[in-house]
């Protein structure tokens, strides 16, 4: 499904992973705009859902995928036990001008 001809400054994205939509979240930024991105990755296996590997990011995944075309502001993976337990990876990073 492609995503409208709308530009944002700022796209949120949580607890989802569709590979696809990489390639098209830079498209929704204005120039400045902000991606906010957080979701579960390899290892969650062992907390819950979701298990299946297609919906887990592997090691660094958001940060080789958008530091290509963004400033990243701040990048965390790992543990955290709020607000449940749950492997994560997350990303902060401002589109480039």
């Amino acid at each position: 499904m492609p995503l409208p001809e709308l530009f944002f400054s700022g796209v949120i994205v949580t607890n989802y992973l569709h590979r696809p939509l990489f390639q098209d979240l830079p498209k929704l930024l204005e120039s400045g705009g902000v991606l906010i991105y957080q979701t579960f990755m390899r290892g969650n296996e062992a907390y819950g859902r979701p298990k299946k590997r297609d919906y887990l990011l592997e090691r660094n995944e958001l940060f080789e995928v958008f530091a290509l075309q963004f400033d990243v502001l701040a990048f965390e993976q790992g543990y955290t036990a709020c607000p449940r337990p749950a492997v994560i990876q997350s990303i902060c990073a401002r589109k480039r001008q």
